[in-house]
């Protein structure tokens, strides 16, 4: 089972980055994904989440209006779109494999992340 975030890079304030997550392993239509991120020197909160069914998706406040979370399960891969970077949004971004949306827990390990840097 993997989960490989990449697409992260050093982008200005109001630029714009695609995330990809590309997983392997398992039944990928059968589970929610979540993005992730974790700044320095805090905690790791959740971004966004979409569902197995690909009807439901979720943001934080935070992102809500300039994150779009999206699927291809042909291509077993959840993307980020990420418009309007501000440099509050500078963290390594992980993708993780959930039973749903708004679950306290993920299903295996964290990955390596993708950075994310926002300049001012």
């Amino acid at each position: 089972v993997q989960l490989v975030e990449s697409g992260g890079g050093l982008v200005q304030a109001g630029g714009s980055l695609r995330l990809s997550c590309a997983a392997s392993g398992f039944t990928f239509e059968n589970y929610a994904i979540g993005w992730f991120r974790q700044a320095p020197g805090k905690g790791r909160e959740g971004v966004s989440c979409i569902s197995s069914s690909d009807v439901s998706t979720y943001y934080a406040g935070s992102v809500k209006g300039r994150f779009t979370i999206s699927r291809d399960n042909a291509k077993n891969t959840v993307y980020l779109q990420m418009n309007a970077l501000k440099p509050e949004d500078t963290a390594v971004y992980y993708c993780a494999r959930q039973y749903r949306c708004g679950a306290t827990i993920i299903i295996g390990s964290w990955g390596q992340g993708t950075q994310v840097t926002v300049s001012s």
